[in-house]
């Protein structure tokens, strides 16, 4: 029986690494363009591990501590992870492989040792709670017991241009769809996914307009809003395993409402009795997934808070439907606000074709010229979150927009060339220190570098003055050496060191490689975390 260690501090949970407690019961293809509107004003931290130690009290003191509630204890180390199910992953499908930069991404977490939770989020792209807090469930969870299968992107599309659904509503194509419509194949997929048999319970992810309330309150608190509610469509389905939908979603709230940060936070279940004649609700996925036999659920956090807050909320509900189906899962961010803002701010990269090219979001300048792109192939790339991607800008094609969530975060305007492969890396001098500095790398200076001379090649530093053609091979670069406005970052602290091969004289030199070099910053300059989503210009329409 796994150990569940919490401590209650004025009615909400502490950080911990968590082992969850036992079941209570067993796009389309790239687009061509990005309308002008969502590219915004650039075109004119720490991970933290858990123990159970509380931490001070953050909630209002008029919530009181459950009198039930574990003490705090230290928890053993963990064991090491046992391998995820490679038979079920090879059964699934739907593959990353060759996906667009706008197709959805799975992500099957965990050994499949015990139940399977499904989570959406993304499905309309104007609700950046819901996606930034499934991205985290990849991102930063560790899945011990149990499987999770995340897609946090579903609607990527809907995600960049800050839309409900610009193909008009993905949550409204559940019950029949043309196969003409754009959205028919990510329609067609999902659904596939939904209904494997190994899936136990399925979550979507919304943010909602105001508070539910069952009772009118105001304008913004009453029967037709959404936010801060679990949904259900009915009450229950005739299923062995977690058909008990309102059962389950009252044990969920009386979790999540032991954490809240405010009293009028409160969460509240919201049953729409779909099929009594509820004929929106008949069109949407969780309705799909019960009429299928799977238990489906919607999870609202409010508009009405800031990103941060309503990723809190998301998260509280989403680990509370993990304890109770049994999967036990360690997290890597402390369970607040800021914490949680950190989380998705910290380790944010893209990594270009063969790990020549590593661009860091954190305080990404708003273009990054003559960026290095191989002749007459696409743009490929690998990054750190689902959430990143890199789309054509709708007013030149040739550049790309760096997209986080719904937020654009730079341009890139490459220069295209021939690449060569001959090198993997180079050699550095660091400070007095000689090592060798592989493609893609970030390296730290206190005071200078200098790249050791090689035959046939040359170096090329950005934002360092000198004669065309002209190698910077065993030249000292410190800081001063490099003109700030050709930085990465905009704390100008962050430099390319490009390499280059050297072609006949009537040819261009083709690009090998590029490191970064960060020179010391001060820390009072240091940017605020990067969060994937603005919130504003969000639709009132509910679930």
């Amino acid at each position: 029986m796994a150990a569940f260690a919490v401590a209650v501090c004025t009615g909400c949970y502490t950080d911990l690494w968590t082992e969850s407690a036992p079941a209570k019961t067993p796009l389309s293809k790239q687009i061509s363009s990005v309308p002008a509107e969502t590219v915004h004003d650039f075109i004119a931290a720490d991970t933290l591990n858990f123990t159970a130690k509380p931490e001070p009290a953050q909630a209002p003191t008029s919530l009181s501590p459950s009198s039930s509630a574990q003490q705090p204890a230290v928890l053993p180390p963990s064991p090491a992870l046992p391998e995820a199910d490679d038979l079920f992953k090879a059964s699934i499908p739907y593959s990353n492989e060759n996906r667009g930069p706008l197709d959805f991404s799975l992500h099957v977490l965990g050994p499949g040792n015990g139940p399977t939770l499904f989570v959406v989020g993304g499905i309309q792209g104007d609700e950046p709670g819901a996606f930034s807090a499934a991205s985290l469930l990849v991102t930063h969870y560790e899945i011990t017991r149990g499987r999770l299968i995340v897609v946090p992107n579903l609607n990527f599309q809907s995600i960049i241009m800050r839309d409900r659904g610009p193909n008009g509503d993905m949550n409204r194509k559940f019950a029949a769809l043309s196969k003409s419509d754009p959205e028919y194949e990510i329609v067609t997929n999902i659904k596939n996914l939904l209904l494997l048999p190994e899936v136990d319970a399925i979550l979507n992810m919304h943010d909602g307009s105001g508070f539910y309330r069952p009772d009118w309150e105001d304008s913004m608190r009453n029967p037709k809003r959404w936010g801060q509610s679990v949904i259900i469509d009915q009450a229950t389905i005739g299923v062995p395993n977690f058909g008990n939908l309102q059962g389950i979603a009252e044990t969920v709230l009386t979790r999540t409402n032991a954490c809240l940060l405010e009293p009028e936070h409160r969460y509240y279940l919201k049953n729409t009795h779909t099929a009594m004649g509820d004929r929106e609700m008949e069109r949407a996925l969780t309705y799909f997934a019960i009429s299928n036999g799977k238990p489906a659920f919607g999870v609202e956090a409010s508009k009405s808070f800031s990103l941060p807050v309503r990723i809190y909320y998301h998260v509280h509900v989403l680990e509370a439907f993990m304890e109770h189906m049994g999967i036990d899962f360690r997290r890597k961010f402390k369970a607040t606000p800021e914490g949680m803002a950190l989380a998705l701010g910290s380790d944010l990269e893209i990594h270009f074709p063969d790990n020549q090219l590593t661009v860091l979001l954190d305080d990404l300048r708003p273009y990054i010229n003559y960026f290095p792109a191989k002749k007459g192939e696409e743009i490929r790339f690998k990054t750190s979150s689902p959430l990143i991607t890199v789309v054509p800008s709708p007013k030149n094609p040739r550049h790309h927009i760096v997209y986080y969530g719904n937020r654009p975060v730079s341009q890139l305007r490459p220069d295209y060339m021939e690449f060569d492969h001959s090198l993997t890396g180079v050699e550095v001098e660091i400070d007095g220190t000689l090592r060798k500095v592989s493609w893609g790398e970030v390296v730290h200076s206190h005071d200078w570098i200098k790249v050791t001379s090689m035959p046939g090649y040359r170096v090329n530093a950005i934002g360092v003055q000198s004669s065309p053609g002209k190698s910077e091979c065993n030249r000292p670069l410190k800081r001063r050496d490099f003109e700030s406005r050709y930085s990465i970052d905009k704390t100008a602290s962050l430099f390319r060191v490009e390499v280059y091969r050297r072609n006949e004289a009537d040819m261009p030199d083709s690009f090998t490689g590029m490191f970064l070099v960060r020179y010391p910053v001060n820390t009072a300059q240091s940017p605020k975390p990067l969060l994937p989503g603005f919130v504003g210009k969000e639709t009132l329409l509910g679930y």
